[in-house]
């Protein structure tokens, strides 16, 4: 072949086929291998050619790249070549003319064989196939590739990767799968404009429809583009087959909060493709037993995740609090996510601190917008849930009144929410669920319980079944907390501060049944409830406290918790004191030997609280 500076050569793009390929031009390839009559060249991952020794110019090995003239194209497909040195020439790219077809499109192509443009969110090896989970702008579908039984096909593509499929679009089990002819790594060019394709697209998507809440709320209002935005990552999250795991304070407000965001998440995965248990392995909804995101926390949920990542090549995932997540507690855990650069989202009602918004990519928290802990977590976690997915609304839409009741709410959005499901929810069973999920979470321990709590919350579709479980709950639930009564009441001590408030203290350590329902701060709770009906119309604080914690309960008396838990740590030296809460339900935590010291400087700031 002459050589000139106007020599063009062509390098095909990915996934191009025979056709693409034109006798008389050149193109650069790849030494596949090496045969008696000649050199094997691989022009892209769905064609190759032979270059005959007569037509082999220099010396070469196996995957050096090579320059070919394309002499014949055989009617059986087979392509002759002739190896060329051009010294200068210009190469450009072969663009496929293989239409791209939506991974959404994919139920009605099958049979055919399609070209997919997209990312590898998954790739799970097993015993047979290796499993590709492809995302692009408008949905998620799996790809298998065979080798031999159980090995890795395509090892150099990995997550992440912006790929080309080409195979054919077949249906097994009911679920659609791309049986894979070819995978390619997309180049840099191509990979760039594939993904500002689908992010795009996916963002787009992701935007939350705007429609009103289920109540009228001043709070809630104002607070809706920070609740849009949590919406907004969570539906992205979704479509880009990002695991979520989802942590919540293990009470009945959290419970209904989580609740609710896992009916509309694990909703949308489905419907969004991928695996027929996809809502398994990719939403994960964990209670955290302080109304914090513990160290214990963060551990077990990193050393899942990382497990996940190696063994089933899952992306690592987004962590969703609920219920937890806005106090200086929260940021050791915090700081151990950022660690593994994993997204954060809070949705509380706790008091917040600034600290924690460095470590968050979306926070909401009414106290930001001039609310309080009257908005509570199920309220907030219900109307984001509707966000996520509307068509989980009627569903859901109980769980805030049950969640209000629970957690003692006296905002006027409890009356409002329990307005709007009176028809099917008394306050009474609003009251008795609220109960059930306290007794059997007790139990549940670290455990989600995810259908014995649809049950409790009658979200599986068996009304009856639902009705005889929360009667069965509540009944072992108030037996256990009239004997507990029983023992520690007669133990309550009462002090009259200085400002009229009338403290009453227990030791649940010593006076009351331990390792059983309902634990300490229930229990404190209790003997709280019992306290503020006898002594109607006089400022209540009930303190309920063990060998190195406290618990509180205030009526009528103006404290601010998480400011007298700084106050005390800095003021006792030695003292290990932290804790919080909202400012006048919360817990302390401090070191055995200072119990007397901090339990005297605490009762020292209630007397010196407002009325």
């Amino acid at each position: 072949m002459e050589e000139t500076e106007e020599t063009i050569v062509y390098r095909l793009g990915a996934n191009c086929s025979l056709e693409d390929v034109e006798e008389g031009k050149t193109y650069i390839g790849k030494v596949q291998g090496f045969a008696n009559f000649g050199v094997f060249v691989q022009l892209c991952d769905r064609v190759k050619g032979l270059v005959h020794k007569s037509n082999v110019k220099q010396q070469h090995k196996e995957r050096d790249p090579i320059l070919v003239s394309v002499l014949q194209i055989r009617s059986n497909g087979n392509i002759d070549l002739e190896e060329v040195t051009p010294t200068i020439y210009h190469t450009r790219t072969v663009t496929r003319k293989t239409p791209t077809v939506m991974l959404s499109d994919l139920g009605t192509k099958i049979g055919r064989t399609v070209l997919i443009e997209g990312e590898v969110a998954q790739i799970k090896q097993t015993s047979g196939p290796t499993i590709f989970t492809l995302v692009d702008e408008s949905g998620t579908e799996n790809a298998a590739a065979f080798v031999e039984a159980g090995v890795r096909a395509y090892p150099d593509i990995q997550l992440g990767d912006i790929v080309g499929v080409v195979g054919e679009v077949m249906q097994r089990n009911n679920q659609l799968q791309i049986e894979v002819a070819s995978i390619v790594a997309l180049g840099d060019e191509d990979a760039a404009r594939v993904r500002k394709r689908i992010d795009q697209a996916l963002d787009e998507r992701s935007e939350p429809e705007d429609f009103p809440f289920l109540v009228q709320s001043e709070v809630l209002e104002i607070l809706k583009p920070a609740m849009r935005n949590v919406a907004k990552r969570i539906r992205k999250a979704v479509f880009t087959a990002q695991p979520i795991v989802l942590r919540h304070h293990a009470d009945a407000d959290g419970i209904c909060a989580a609740v609710a965001v896992e009916q509309a998440v694990t909703a949308l995965i489905r419907e969004s493709g991928g695996d027929f248990d996809a809502d398994y392995f990719l939403f994960k909804r964990a209670p955290s037993k302080a109304p914090f995101y513990e160290i214990e926390d963060i551990t077990r949920d990193l050393d899942f995740a990382l497990k996940d990542n190696v063994r089933y090549g899952q992306k690592l995932p987004m962590i969703l609090l609920m219920d937890n997540g806005s106090t200086d507690e929260d940021v050791p855990a915090l700081r151990a996510a950022q660690v593994y650069g994993l997204p954060v989202l809070v949705v509380d009602h706790h008091h917040p601190d600034e600290i924690v918004d460095q470590y968050l990519v979306g926070h909401v928290n009414p106290y930001h917008v001039g609310g309080d802990f009257g908005i509570t977590a199920g309220m907030l976690g219900c109307e984001i849930a509707r966000m996520v997915n509307p068509a989980v609304e009627n569903q859901i839409r109980h769980l805030p009144a049950i969640a209000a009741v629970g957690d003692r709410s006296e905002a006027a959005e409890r009356a409002r929410y329990l307005e709007i499901v009176s028809q099917d929810y008394s306050l009474d069973d609003c009251r008795d669920i609220a109960l059930a999920l306290d007794y059997e979470q007790f139990w549940l321990r670290f455990n989600d319980g995810r259908e014995i709590i649809k049950d409790i919350l009658n979200l599986s579709g068996e009304p009856e079944r639902h009705r005889r479980l929360v009667k069965l709950l509540v009944e072992g639930a108030n037996r256990a907390i009239e004997e507990q009564m029983e023992a520690v009441m007669p133990h309550v001590e009462l002090r009259v501060l200085p400002n009229g408030a009338h403290l009453f203290m227990l030791d649940v350590e010593i006076y009351a049944h331990r390792f059983t329902f309902p634990p300490p701060g229930k229990t404190s709770g209790e003997v709280h409830d019992r306290l503020v009906q006898k002594y109607a119309g006089t400022p209540v604080v009930t303190l309920g406290f063990g060998p190195d914690f406290a618990v509180l309960r205030s009526r009528g008396v103006m404290m601010n918790i998480p400011q007298m838990v700084r106050e005390l740590r800095k003021e006792i030296v030695g003292g290990g004191v932290n804790g919080g809460g909202h400012l006048v339900v919360g817990s302390i935590k401090f070191v055995e030997g200072m119990r007397s010291n901090v339990l005297e400087g605490l009762i020292a700031k209630i007397g010196n609280a407002p009325i």
